[in-house]
Parts: C-alpha cells; sequence; structure tokens
C-alpha cells in the first residue's frame, strides 16, 4: 500500500548547511521511496494512497553506531534501537543468532563498520541516512526535542511513540 508520510519539515539528509523541505512530504510504495517534495505535489502525484502527518521533523532513519540497548530479549534490545530512529546497526553488535534474527525479523540493516564508513566516505545513498527516491524507505520522525515519535523501517511503521 502507498503511504505518503508528511510533517511541517522534511530533510533529505540531517546535513545541518541542507535547508529542509517545509511543509514536505516522503512517498513510500512497498519498501522504497517513490517520491519525496512538497505536500501539495506529491499528494497530487499519488491521489489513492493513506497519508500520514506527522508533527516535528521527518527524515532519514539513522545508523545505530554502538552497542545495542540492554533489555530483557533480543527482541526488545532491537526494538530499543528503533525507538531512537535507527534502521541499522553495526555487525560487530549484533553477534548472536537471536540478535540477529530480531533484527532480520524487524528489516534492520546489519552493517560492518568497514561498509558503513567506506559509503559514508563515498557519499553513495545505500546506507548513509538519506531519502533518495528508490532506495529503501527507512525514515524517522523527531520532535523538537529530539525524541523520536516514529521510525519507519524498510517501508513499514515499526515504531511510534503515543
Amino acid at each position: 500500500m502507498l503511504t505518503i508520510h508528511t510533517a511541517d519539515e522534511v530533510r533529505v539528509d540531517w546535513d545541518t548547511d541542507a535547508e529542509p523541505l517545509k511543509d514536505g512530504a516522503v512517498a513510500v510504495d512497498g519498501d522504497r521511496i517513490a517520491a519525496v517534495g512538497p505536500l501539495t505535489e506529491v499528494a497530487e502525484r499519488f491521489p489513492g494512497a493513506r497519508v500520514r502527518r506527522w508533527p516535528g521533523v521527518l527524515g532519514p532513519g539513522l545508523v545505530h553506531e554502538g552497542p545495542l540497548p540492554d533489555a530483557p530479549s533480543p527482541r526488545e534490545r532491537v526494538h530499543a534501537v528503533l525507538k531512537g530512529g535507527a534502521v541499522a546497526v553495526l555487525e560487530e553488535y549484533v553477534t548472536s543468532p537471536d540478535l540477529r534474527s530480531a533484527a532480520a525479523r524487524n528489516d534492520v540493516a546489519v552493517l560492518t563498520r568497514t561498509q558503513a564508513q567506506a559509503q559514508a566516505q563515498a557519499q553513495t545513498r545505500t546506507r548513509v541516512p538519506a531519502i533518495v527516491e528508490g532506495e529503501r524507505a527507512d525514515l524517522a520522525v523527531f520532535d523538537e526535542g529530539g525524541a523520536c515519535l516514529a521510525t519507519v523501517c524498510a517501508g513499514r511503521l515499526i515504531h511510534r511513540r503515543r
């Protein structure tokens, strides 16, 4: 199902020099980004899409670069990362089969540090946090205090703060 995520402000990346898109939107089709732009244009392009309106800032999902938070189960450890807006973790911190399985069930990407560093240096858009048409739909919404309100991982709304 096609979904349009919209917020007061959309950032295609978290570069502080980049100008945010006011009243922006991101159309998600399956696990991919179908479009990004002003809400009026995206809604016109996809008239039958469900629209989710979020307060705050919508941007790319993050890469969690440290150990996963402690929790009673692997599922809860992965969910704690998602609650922070991350959609990818580093392989060196996901060593048990149960933790890898929990990450896979939630479509959380598991990266090697070398992959993450090389891609960031090369400025490729595959895992550098960015919203790019045709790429994997990994999004996060943050309120003005920086708390994560929602996380979309591979097109699925995985976390929503009530």
